[in-house]
């Protein structure tokens, strides 16, 4: 131990090792002791020269610490050293006195100790196992050197992580630590593990992360709350940003609507401090990713709906008209509105409803512009009012015709001030940047309005007392000739261009003014400077769309004539040229990445997104148009007008064919309905037609009989003696009828005789078995069964009875019918009438007895059942009584038995006496039955005593 105190700072003889020799000694106690308590000690030595001596402990004893890891799982503190030392080694902690090459220095010793750890995989592997471990010494150093690691070399252990068996899943329960300190740090290692991987984004998102994170917000305060509300914003902006799956998640779990108390400040906004103001700004930023203009347009639109649905929409804009809010707040506030109303409907409705808290109340949007017009105002502000400006505007055809109405003479107020008085006075003011914000608010008013843009035409501006008031399209013009600053003449021709695009009016009324068209031409054919370039070629575009969109309604300035001056004033190649350097810009690729306009200066701001996609569009169209010649725009002219006639063509042969789809439809749900029909017709026949096939077999059946009954009787009769022919023929059939049937009642007579005959031999036999001891229950219910079958037998006799009679009825009625048909008789009709009557009582008659013989058919089979069953319970009565007869003489035998053992015992005993009484007599001692007990009682108490001993 004195080797570890000369370690620790002791005192020593002798002179003093240094620190590379001391770790190696260290190193090789480390690897060579056998004693945990020695190799504990050398750690915990390493982990204090760790910092000191970060390259020499990293070369050194890496390998030796990841061993102790592997081999000492059963020691938490020297676990928690190795792993504290690791740490050391690895993180780069960025020091303030370090200067830029002694910090570039750790970094990338940081990335080789980084490197050399994750040469195996295994070792990542061995530190997830190791963080579930609950020790607070082991699992906190392990969450920090995951941490340093994801710092260093993030791609790489992320990809460790993501095929390691739970190793995101066993991160996620970081958070669930009751330590406040493992889940702080928990979150960091979240945050550095999700940074630009999507899959492990989606795998934290699915392992419920945002229920998880807003509850620690919830827990910590939200808005108000400290470091750890900012780490669980930060680690919700990972997973949200740019990852669609889980914005729908996000959105599918109503976790939108547990993000509107996060922006419910108070009325007294003084206490704002910085941990505050980043909290509510990353909860904006959170807001704004999820209807965000670069996710897809059904996404963000579903997010825009239910912001509104949930009031977030409205608590955001109590916030853009509260007082006392600090300024970037406030800017990022307007920014996350914009995006909120971008391109819908009802946000945007709902947003031009919103009043400011003033007196009188103003509308949200006229507060705004007037901040935007404000030079005193911060720069980045004035850009996210204009930025709210266009996305309240963007697809919104109603806000721009409110905005374009109040310019409008019909409509101006004197006593309020307009969105139109603003924007024209900051069009006009001194301030270059105001002019361009206005200028670009305005044509985001007319952006793919046809109607606004004429509706603009009719704007009258008084300049000055005694002038007659001037148009608001030469007032451009006249503000574009005096030769203004580069940013308002590119804000102004920005505005012409996108005002006049596909606008052939609006272009008529450009062109009427004889000055515009020789100022551009003066201003693209000049040479001028690298900053008036770009004017040059915003002239050579509202040129072009002068050719491009002119209708020639004006003979000075058509079509061919323009092109004419540009080719003679400039040249093709020139004005091609100058048109080109609009694209070239740096700026331009800039603002054509993302709709907000976001610039480092105000001298920066010169293109608009939407002016980009303008640009872009008309380009090559312009350029096609000024090489054209005339011969070549007739002829293009007259293909679009064939393209025309065809394209009417086109979509009357279409109506034609919707038409027609419309009634080959009808036809087919008629045709489906007929043939439904069809086929229930076809049943109708099939079934009528095998009933008219009966009809005939009974017809050649009846023709039969007639036939030969016509045979048996005179041929000399007439019609009359046929009919009664025809009755006779029907009497003998109810006569063969009648007696078929007195033969089955007869039968069935017999039968009933037979069965009654049965039913009284069986009630005789149960009641002799009846006495049995086993078979008195059987019996019993036996005797209820045929007692009951005995009264449907007594009922059915009552029926055959009822049925007798009537059959005698039937068969007087049928003789006194032959007796009459004996008689010739005129009155065919009275004797169909009865002979119809006989076949309809004789077919009930028929039927009753058919049904009647059914019944007693049921009955013979019911009685057959009960015989059966009355014969199985009579042997088994028979075989319950023979066995009971074996028993009785079994027992008897056995009491005989029993008697005769006994008789011998009693000899036995008289015999044993005896013997006693002759062995006393002859002297000898003789011990009772009662003394033998005695000894047996007082032996077995003498063994228990024994036992208990």
């Amino acid at each position: 131990m004195n080797f570890f105190r000369g370690v620790m700072g002791g005192q020593a003889a002798g002179p003093q090792p240094s620190g590379a020799e001391t770790i190696q000694k260290l190193c090789d106690r480390v690897a060579s002791s056998t004693l945990l308590e020695d190799r504990r000690d050398a750690v915990r030595a390493l982990k204090s020269l760790s910092k000191k001596y970060r390259m020499e402990v990293g070369t050194q004893a890496m390998d030796h610490l990841i061993n102790i890891l592997q081999t000492d799982r059963s020691d938490s503190e020297i676990l928690g050293y190795a792993l504290d030392t690791l740490y050391n080694i690895i993180c780069n902690d960025e020091e303030e006195e370090q200067d830029e090459n002694a910090q570039k220095q750790a970094d990338d010793l940081g990335a080789q100790f980084t490197d050399k750890f994750i040469q195996d995989p295994e070792h990542i592997t061995l530190l997830l196992t190791l963080l579930e471990e609950f020790d607070f010494h082991v699992r906190w150093p392990g969450v920090k050197l995951l941490t340093a690691l994801l710092k260093n070399q993030g791609v790489q252990v992320q990809g460790i992580i993501l095929v390691s068996p739970m190793g995101v899943s066993r991160l996620m329960d970081l958070l669930a630590d009751s330590r406040e300190v493992i889940r702080n740090d928990g979150l960091l290692l979240l945050q550095q593990l999700t940074k630009g991987n999507a899959a492990i984004q989606k795998i934290v998102a699915f392992e419920n992360a945002f229920e998880r994170l807003l509850d620690i917000i919830t827990e910590e305060g939200s808005s108000d709350g400290g470091i750890v509300v900012e780490d669980c914003l930060l680690l919700l902006l990972n997973l949200l940003k740019n990852n669609s799956s889980n914005q729908n998640f996000f959105k599918e779990g109503s976790y939108i609507q547990r993000m509107k108390p996060w922006f419910e400040v108070g009325d007294d906004n003084a206490g704002w401090s910085a941990q505050k103001v980043t909290n509510l700004h990353l909860m904006l930023q959170l807001v704004r990713v999820m209807v965000s203009p670069v996710n897809s347009p059904g996404a963000t639109a579903s997010c825009q709906k239910s912001m509104y649905q949930c009031d977030l929409l409205q608590q955001l804009c109590t916030i853009l008209m509260a007082t006392g809010v600090p300024a970037d707040i406030l800017t990022e506030t307007i920014n996350t509105v914009s995006e909120v109303i971008r391109g819908s409907q009802v946000n945007q409705d709902y947003f031009a409803s919103v009043n400011a808290p003033s007196n009188p109340p103003r509308p949200a949007i006229v507060v705004l512009l007037m901040s935007m017009v404000n030079e005193r105002q911060p720069f980045v502000l004035r850009c996210a009012v204009l930025y709210c400006f266009q996305c309240f505007l963007y697809k919104n055809q109603k806000g721009q015709g409110e905005i374009v109405a109040t310019l409008l003479p019909s409509t101006i107020d004197a006593n309020s001030i307009s969105a139109g008085q603003l924007l024209c006075g900051g069009l006009f003011s001194a301030d270059s940047l105001s002019n361009w914000c206005a200028a670009v608010a305005l044509a985001h008013a007319l952006q793919d309005n046809l109607t606004q843009k004429e509706q603009l035409l009719r704007v009258q501006l008084a300049t000055s007392l005694g002038k007659p008031p001037v148009s608001l399209l030469q007032q451009c013009t006249n503000i574009l000739s005096q030769g203004s600053k580069v940013q308002t003449r590119v804000g102004l021709l920005m505005l012409l261009c996108t005002w006049i695009s596909n606008c052939p009016i609006a272009v008529t009324h450009f062109l009427h003014n004889q000055e515009n068209v020789p100022f551009l031409t003066a201003q693209i054919s000049e040479n001028l400077g690298e900053d008036e370039r770009l004017v040059q070629g915003l002239c050579a575009l509202l040129l072009g769309i002068c050719i491009y969109y002119n209708d020639n309604s004006l003979e000075n300035y058509t079509k061919e004539k323009l092109k004419q001056l540009i080719e003679k004033r400039i040249g093709k190649e020139n004005f091609v040229e100058k048109l080109g350097f609009i694209t070239k810009h740096e700026l331009y690729s800039r603002a054509a990445q993302k709709p907000q306009p976001v610039f480092p200066s105000p001298e920066q701001m010169l293109f608009d997104h939407e002016f980009t996609k303008l640009v872009k569009e008309l380009e090559g169209v312009i350029t096609k148009a000024v090489h054209k010649s005339t011969e070549e725009e007739k002829k293009e002219e007259e293909v679009k007008k064939t393209l025309e006639q065809h394209d009417n063509i086109v979509t009357q042969y279409k109506e034609l064919i919707r038409e027609q789809d419309a009634q080959i439809q009808e036809l087919k749900e008629q045709v489906a309905s007929m043939t439904s029909q069809n086929e229930q017709m076809q049943t109708t026949v099939t079934q009528q037609l095998s009933q008219i096939q009966q009809h005939k077999d009974q017809y050649n059946i009846l023709k039969l009989k007639l036939g030969k009954e016509n045979q048996s009787q005179s041929s000399s009769q007439g019609d009359g003696s046929q009919m009664n022919g025809l009755q006779t023929e029907e009497l003998s059939q109810l006569r063969e009828e009648v007696e078929e049937l007195r033969k089955q009642h007869s039968l069935l007579q017999t039968q009933l005789g037979d069965k009654d005959a049965l039913i009284n031999t069986l009630k005789s036999g149960a009641s002799q078995t009846a006495d049995g001891p086993a078979g008195g229950s059987d019996n019993t219910e036996l005797l209820q069964e045929l007692e009951a079958l005995r009264n449907q037998v007594q009922s059915q006799s009552t029926e055959i009875t009822q049925l007798k009679t009537e059959r005698q009825d039937l068969l007087r009625k049928a003789e006194a019918g032959s007796s009459d048909t004996a008689v010739p008789t005129s009155d065919g009709s009275l004797d169909g009438a009865k002979m119809a009557e006989l076949e309809g009582r004789l077919t009930a008659q028929m039927s009753e007895t058919q049904r009647l013989e059914e019944e007693v058919k049921r009955l013979s089979e019911s009685r057959a059942e009960l015989e059966q069953q009355l014969a199985s319970s009579t042997s088994t009565v028979a075989i319950l009584q023979t066995e009971k007869t074996k028993l009785q003489t079994e027992v008897q035998e056995s009491k005989k038995e029993q008697d005769d053992l006994l008789m011998l015992l009693a000899d036995q005993d008289q015999k044993i006496h005896n013997l006693k009484q002759r062995l006393k007599d002859l002297g000898e001692t003789v011990e009772d039955e009662d003394d033998l007990d005695a000894r047996d009682q007082t032996d077995d108490d003498d063994e228990e005593d024994e036992d208990e001993d």
